[in-house]
């Protein structure tokens, strides 16, 4: 069994993607235009790992990397941030995957993926995975992209549905333990179509008790609605305890047992969005973990999301508990 670092078991395990981030040092140009980059650990799942860990949870991601420099770099960077990477495997006929991406404030951010013929972390098989380190960890995070090419699709549901069975078992009587988070994350280049996709996830979300997405992803997942209450109220349908909303400037809404919460986004100068999700899903664990109430969750996560958001970097940027805190007294109704 793998474990946490202190000997017991994680706080956050995701699974999923991982690469390197190469994003340019000049702003406002196109790839071609473009003299320098930096380079910095990625992935989504991967980076909710750093973040989660950036509040002292301990934390790991169920990936695979490439034989290659930068799979060496991978490990290197996620020990760096605090994550485990005892449950990193790795290909040995496929490279480690890179990401440019283009970087047009406030909401333009486009991304080339480089996974061909495919990506390591696609080409995870049921039969690889730790399943202790899946059934015992406090919150299991994973995402739509999982589900979008065999063996990844198979491993997904495989550890899924271990978990359902695991968690009704033995987590049903611990506060705050059998958290499984379905990021519903739809990258359309990964995809034949939104329909595939929406089958798929179709399979997953009654194994899950936590979805969590932007309009677009929650239409991908659960199909069109007029507003924000009725997609979360559609994932509720499909079984799960807390369905999260995500709307860019015009914040976000969570809908549980205890009703419907909407919270204002937090103020940001946007530098670069394409972490925000990720630390917005890092802060969304953390809060879960320690038991705070759906609004103090939300608006908590809406915060992380926009300190990266006024960043350049994903995972060099995630915030500590007492960054977000001061955050927080900079919105306009701050308590």
């Amino acid at each position: 069994m793998a474990a946490a670092a202190d000997g017991g078991t994680y706080d956050v395990v995701t699974m999923g993607r991982v690469g390197v981030d190469i994003y340019p040092q000049q702003i406002g140009v196109g790839l071609e235009d473009v003299e320098t980059f930096a380079k910095f650990l990625g992935g989504s799942p991967t980076n909710v790992a750093v973040a989660a860990a950036r509040y002292g949870r301990s934390a790991a991601v169920i990936t695979k990397t490439g034989a290659d420099p930068f799979g060496t770099f991978v490990r290197k960077a996620l020990r760096g941030y605090g994550v485990d990477d005892a449950l990193v495997g790795t290909s040995e006929h496929l490279p480690t995957p890179v990401t440019f991406c283009e970087i047009f404030p406030p909401d333009d951010f486009p991304l080339y993926f480089y996974r061909f013929p495919t990506a390591p972390d696609l080409d995870i098989r049921p039969e690889e995975l730790d399943l202790e380190a899946i059934r015992s960890a406090a919150v299991f995070w994973v995402t739509v992209t999982g589900l979008c090419q065999e063996p990844s699709r198979s491993a997904t549901l495989a550890a899924l549905e271990e978990r359902s069975r695991f968690t009704a078992r033995e987590h049903r009587q611990e506060g705050g333990r059998g958290i499984t988070v379905l990021d519903l994350d739809y990258r359309p280049m990964f995809w034949d179509s939104p329909q595939a996709a929406r089958d798929w996830v179709k399979l997953a979300l009654p194994h899950v008790t936590v979805a969590v997405g932007n309009r677009e992803e929650c239409e991908v997942a659960v199909g069109a609605h007029d507003r924000p209450a009725d997609a979360a109220r559609a994932l509720r349908a499909a079984g799960v305890a807390l369905a999260v909303v995500k709307q860019g400037p015009k914040g976000v809404l969570a809908l549980d047992d205890s009703g419907q919460v909407e919270v204002p986004p937090a103020p940001v100068n946007v530098v670069n969005g394409l972490g925000a999700g990720d630390a917005f899903g890092g802060a969304l664990v953390h809060g879960l973990l320690a038991g705070w109430e759906t609004e103090r969750v939300m608006r908590f996560a809406n915060a992380a999301g926009a300190l990266v958001a006024g960043e350049l970097a994903c995972s060099d940027a995630m915030p500590t508990e007492s960054e977000v805190e001061r955050k927080l007294q900079e919105a306009p109704d701050a308590a």
